[in-house]
């Protein structure tokens, strides 16, 4: 899905230090595929930008508010949880980029396309919780077991030891 990202900043430019504002909302589905192994935009989801532009001399600079929804699996108890993310961005346009620093402007035009999918990827939840008092799985519906064979006896407090160690237990230090 090819969705129009790109700005025209020319009145910007003529006059350094004018602004205009800058509204975007853009399917996350024309972003790409935007998640982490923990979270993930819905592809029905939108991502909103309400910024101001500002001309900055040879710069432009977007300051603003991204927001978007995201949905994934609580880390301690593994049920679905979904939420919004509401993210500061203040990033610059500049025709000679630094980069990981600054945005390309391409004559009169700035991309905000790679901005947001950046910004986006950066911000979402790492590790996402459903409450921060979950206690995770109940461990009368999924209680512990020990897969294989060979295991502990019933009044053992120690498991038997790794094999694969054996070798270390016939070191002597003299």
């Amino acid at each position: 899905m090819k969705v129009r990202t790109v700005e025209h900043v020319a009145d910007l430019r003529r006059r350094p230090g004018s602004q205009r504002p800058v509204r975007l909302t853009v399917p996350a589905e024309a972003l790409g595929p935007l998640g982490t192994s923990a979270a993930v935009v819905p592809p029905e989801g939108e991502v909103d930008l309400d910024a101001v532009g500002e001309a900055t001399g040879v710069d432009v600079v977007v300051t603003g508010t991204l927001r978007f929804p995201w949905e994934g699996d609580c880390r301690r108890c593994l049920q679905p949880v979904s939420g919004t993310v509401e993210a500061e961005v203040r990033e610059v346009f500049e025709p000679t980029p630094v980069e990981a620093e600054t945005w390309p402007l391409d004559g009169d035009t700035v991309d905000l396309g790679p901005m947001l999918r950046e910004v986006v990827l950066l911000t979402l939840p790492l590790v996402p919780l459903c409450s921060e008092d979950c206690s995770g799985p109940d461990p009368e519906r999924f209680p512990t077991t020990v897969e294989g064979e060979g295991g502990a006896d019933e009044g053992d407090d120690e498991a038997p030891p790794d094999p694969r160690w054996a070798a270390l237990d016939e070191l002597r230090f003299d």
